[in-house]
């Protein structure tokens, strides 16, 4: 039997496993599994929760189809509260090792549990070969791509993961899953990429879209959130704290001047707990 929590950030939704005092063999086959939402238990894919030698815990992600991400800002909310709620720590701030680096949690407990989460999300990427993108511009401010005949106008940053955003009328009706999954294996992204498809509402809030690369249309990305919020101000169409409304709900994203990190805050909620069957 394996032990898992079902949780969710602004419904960005994963099954997270306590993998220090479990024992996970083929995660990548586990993710595709537990990630079905007809045959498994039902998520955007699997997190677990290591040993570090360099932070807290360390967190490995991946994705619905297998492969694995570097970073998930949802998903790295909820790992907060996983190891306090679960007793694993008693920090309310802590560092969690990822592949995009380590990241920086402050805990807002409320009643013993874990409600909301502010994250050191680092410094935005804008180099294209770190992104990477294949572009001659720096910042990548204007890429163009085309998908099925429609031309899209597009910033590029990573936040340790990589992000395409792009401005689109009446996001709400916008197609995202046509258009998404074209844009995402352009072949201008060597390693495919997330796009964000946007409406500015006014200085100080953007309307959100995501198409992530390796699970489709999701409610939130916090990384995706963050990216959006530094195109936008690179771009001046907006302040460097903003709301960013997504299908799940409302993140607070603020680029700091002073040491050029970018900070997110959000919910974490754990929905149900169960066992795997091996």
């Amino acid at each position: 039997m394996i032990k898992f929590t079902k949780m969710h950030g602004l419904g960005n939704d994963y099954v997270y496993i306590d993998a220090i005092n479990q024992d996970i063999k083929e995660p990548s086959s586990l993710a595709q599994f537990v990630s079905n939402r007809n045959f498994g238990v039902g998520s955007d894919g699997l997190i677990l929760i290591c040993k570090s030698d360099i932070a807290d815990f360390k967190m490995s992600m991946f994705n619905s189809d297998g492969s694995e991400a570097e970073m998930c800002g949802n998903g790295i909310r909820c790992v907060g509260k996983f190891v306090y709620d679960k007793g694993l720590t008693n920090k309310t701030e802590l560092a969690i090792e990822t592949l995009a680096g380590i990241k920086y949690l402050q805990l807002n407990v409320k009643d013993g549990k874990v409600e909301t989460v502010k994250v050191d999300m680092g410094e935005p990427i804008f180099k294209p070969e770190e992104i990477p993108v294949i572009s001659e511009q720096n910042p990548v401010k204007a890429l163009k791509s085309v998908a099925d005949g429609k031309e899209f106008i597009m910033t590029c940053v990573s936040m340790g993961n990589p992000h395409a955003i792009t401005i689109v009328e009446n996001v709400k009706q916008f197609d995202v899953e046509k258009y998404g999954k074209i844009l995402e294996v352009d072949k201008l992204f060597p390693k495919r990429i997330n796009v964000e498809f946007i409406e500015i509402v006014d200085k100080n809030r953007i309307k959100m879209r995501v198409w992530e690369r390796g699970s489709g249309e999701t409610l939130a990305c916090g990384t995706g959130a963050c990216a959006t919020a530094v195109a936008c101000c690179i771009n001046g169409y907006t302040e460097r704290q903003v709301i960013v409304e997504l299908l799940g709900g409302n993140l607070q994203i603020e680029w700091n001047n002073e040491n050029n990190h970018v900070y997110m805050t959000g919910p974490a909620v754990t929905v149900f707990e169960g066992e795997l069957i091996q």
